[in-house]
């Protein structure tokens, strides 16, 4: 069932929710300039057989309004977007599973609205926190120092995206993906062109949004929140992940009090077909918990 909630003048965010309306309610939270459809289907499916699950279109993406460019916001307000969604399906609290920024926006949620969570799933992702990371030797790292961007990431990050058609698009956007996938498991260019292809026919056109990378980022810093909460968190460790590479996930596991961390082998910074199953069996087990 999908849905439009008017959340402020002139800002209107679309979810959808698929499951029994009477299952534990979980959210996925996408990441940066990327529409909830990102979400594969059968990753849906697999979690609504016991959840009510819910994704929606960050504002600047899919079929939420785009209006940075008149109304510029920051993006811990991407963050009390959520709450939004909740409060609009009247959900008191959910599970909350975040992919890269939404791993951060899920981290905002478990320090600012821990009363609204039931637990929260961190994956793609680093630690909005400046405690140290601590190696199994006990040496400190600052957190400023744990490995950085992939520099073939970054590479395609510094281009200069022009419109030159859909399919142009199409195939820079599956290009990323590769990029992204980090290389241990075979990419799929049709999967990934399938989805992108998807996102495109819901969002209505093939335009690629800049403004979650032109938002404020200033804020987001939870350390003591983070080092003293009850949410139970599970921590996904990727060992293909270029953007935050181990030791990214056991650096959160320490920020975030009594988190636990879980290897999906291949996976890096994407949900190729490969992952689905293992990824899946990983939050189910942490949301039965």
């Amino acid at each position: 069932m999908q849905h439009f909630f008017d959340i402020s003048p002139g800002l209107r965010l679309w979810a959808e929710e698929r499951g029994a309306v009477g299952a534990p309610p979980l959210l996925l939270i996408m990441g940066a300039q990327a529409s909830g459809m990102g979400w594969p289907d059968d990753f849906v499916d697999a979690l609504s057989a016991r959840h009510r699950v819910i994704r929606y279109d960050h504002r600047d993406t899919g079929r939420s309004t785009w209006p940075f460019d008149d109304q510029p916001y920051a993006i811990t307000d991407l963050a009390e977007d959520a709450i939004a969604v909740l409060d609009g399906l009247g959900v008191e609290r959910a599970h909350v599973v975040g992919l890269s920024l939404g791993g951060m926006l899920a981290q905002l949620l478990i320090a600012d609205h821990p009363d609204r969570l039931l637990s929260a799933t961190l994956m793609g992702t680093c630690a909005l926190s400046t405690a140290p990371y601590t190696t199994q030797d006990g040496t400190r790292i600052p957190a400023e120092e744990l490995p950085g961007i992939a520099p073939e990431v970054l590479e395609m990050w510094s281009r200069t995206v022009e419109d030159r058609g859909l399919e142009a698009e199409l195939d820079r956007r599956v290009e990323h993906w590769r990029a992204l996938g980090g290389g241990q498991i075979p990419f799929d260019a049709e999967y990934a062109h399938a989805l992108e292809r998807k996102i495109i026919e819901h969002t209505g056109h093939h335009t690629a949004g800049t403004a979650h990378g032109r938002a404020d980022h200033s804020g987001m810093l939870r350390t003591d929140e983070l080092a003293k909460t009850d949410v139970p968190t599970l921590v996904i460790s990727a060992p293909a992940e270029p953007v935050f590479p181990p030791p990214h996930p056991q650096h959160i596991a320490q920020a975030i009090r009594g988190a636990r961390v879980v290897e999906i082998p291949g996976m890096g910074h994407a949900l190729p077909r490969e992952v689905i199953t293992p990824l899946t069996t990983a939050i189910l087990d942490h949301t039965a918990g």
